[in-house]
């Protein structure tokens, strides 16, 4: 009787998950494990919000496995000292894991290569569309701009989805701990777990993605994010059902995953991107504890930028348009270190994803992969153009409420100011002038 272990990390599910597969098609028994890591905590990434919701895809998995005769074990501890204990325990004959890209993912392997030598199965395509290192340029070990990526990528041929498994024999007996519940920050999160994920995708109408996933208040993403990052829908699934059902909406939203694909593959190539600038501009950024706290308060003055960082705030999550406008808002206009943003996203965002977030980040800040680092994101065009009626405004600055149309970006305009919102950290017409002043630049943004 062969038994093989299965360490869920990021792959939170049963469809479409090479590492359970594997398992179920080479051992007669498997035990389904995961393992919480207080080393997550000390690295200051157990933020509230994830871990609630990790805590309900957790439950969610196990009740998925439980239909199929087998349960999750929990344990807590090192992950590589844990994984390795069950596997002495079982005489497991193979520990099977995806491959992921983070300096704390590639030490954890390390160390289960260690402790486990050729038992240890890494499967690589589970965590995104196209592994990392799957297409490289020429002389390179990863593609450092999008276009170019997106045309290989292109090229890739992909796996076909696996089914999830309809029985999983384990064996009795094993004793696991309770997932510690958390109390989230935000008020209301998404439901959590794979059955959540699925219904998601199915209820969701991509049709008019190309045309409103800029639009702040139609707020026509999918918002999949937080599934994706825990892996409770694989990548490479989504993409095939994107594309079956086809259309300008399905292909835009099919480049939004190949931008995860392309974060993943950067930070695979340069660990160091996750807190170091990817190109380094030999910025000097400003120190400013209080324009810090404005912003991250939702108190600068600039209602766009308020309402996407209230909308963190309160859900756990922000629409990507406003993603951008808020980061460039803090490291273009106010000049500001964008480690100090890229850490107050992690603190909040449900899908608080390493590669996507700091990529992010390093994109806008200007030491990233974007072409043209010097772009300044001026937030009153944009909330002209991406609020136009005001209505994502109004439903996170409330106090703003009563201002009509497009006046409600500017209400430092208006006849009748509102007493309890504050006046602009900075000049509203000079939205990018700190960057420029620190880096020489002249001209228009």
């Amino acid at each position: 009787m062969t038994v093989a272990v299965v360490l869920f990390t990021q792959d939170l599910r049963l469809h479409d998950n090479p590492a359970l597969h594997a398992a179920c098609a080479e051992a007669d028994q498997v035990v389904p494990l995961f393992v919480t890591d207080p080393a997550i905590a000390a690295a200051g990434f157990d933020a509230p919000n994830r871990l609630a919701f990790l805590a309900g895809c957790l439950a969610d998995l196990d009740t998925a496995l439980r239909r199929a005769g087998s349960a999750l074990l929990v344990r807590h501890g090192d992950t590589a000292e844990q994984t390795a204990r069950l596997a002495a325990e079982l005489d497991a004959t193979a520990v099977h894991l995806a491959a992921g890209v983070s300096g704390y993912a590639r030490r954890r392997e390390q160390r289960l290569r260690h402790a486990l030598g050729d038992r240890l199965r890494v499967h690589e395509g589970s965590l995104t569309a196209v592994p990392p290192g799957a297409v490289t340029p020429a002389g390179r070990d990863h593609y450092a701009v999008f276009t170019p990526y997106h045309r290989a990528w292109q090229q890739v041929r992909r796996r076909t989805p696996l089914p999830a498994p309809r029985a999983v024999a384990t064996p009795t007996g094993l004793r696991g701990t309770d997932v510690e519940a958390a109390e989230p920050t935000a008020a209301r999160l998404p439901e959590p777990g794979e059955s959540a994920a699925r219904r998601a995708w199915r209820h969701w109408h991509s049709g008019q993605y190309a045309d409103l996933h800029d639009d702040l208040a139609a707020d026509g993403t999918s918002h999949l994010s937080p599934y994706l990052h825990f892996g409770c829908l694989s990548a490479n699934e989504l993409v095939q059902l994107a594309e079956r059902r086809g259309g300008p909406g399905a292909d835009a939203f099919v480049r939004q995953l190949v931008w995860r694909d392309f974060h993943h593959q950067v930070l695979a190539a340069r660990p160091a991107a996750a807190h170091a600038d990817y190109r380094t501009r030999n910025d000097s950024w400003r120190t400013d504890a209080d324009e810090l706290a404005a912003w991250q308060q939702g108190r600068t003055g600039f209602p766009i930028i308020d309402a996407g960082m209230r909308q963190l705030a309160e859900t756990g999550w922000m629409h990507n348009r406003a993603r951008l406008l808020t980061a460039s808002f803090l490291a273009k206009s106010l000049y500001l270190d964008w480690r100090f943003g890229a850490r107050h996203f992690l603190a909040h965002l449900v899908d608080g994803d390493l590669a996507n977030n700091q990529l992010n980040w390093q994109w806008v800040a200007g030491t990233g992969t974007d072409t043209r680092p010097n772009r300044v994101l001026n937030p009153l065009a944009q909330a002209d153009r991406y609020d136009p009626d005001g209505a994502y405004v109004r439903r996170w600055v409330p106090e703003l409420a009563e201002l009509p149309g497009r006046e409600i970006h500017r209400p430092w305009r208006a006849r009748r100011r509102p007493a309890d919102y504050p006046d602009p950290l900075i000049d509203p017409d000079s939205t990018g002038h700190r960057l420029r002043e620190a880096r020489g630049l002249t001209g228009g943004q």
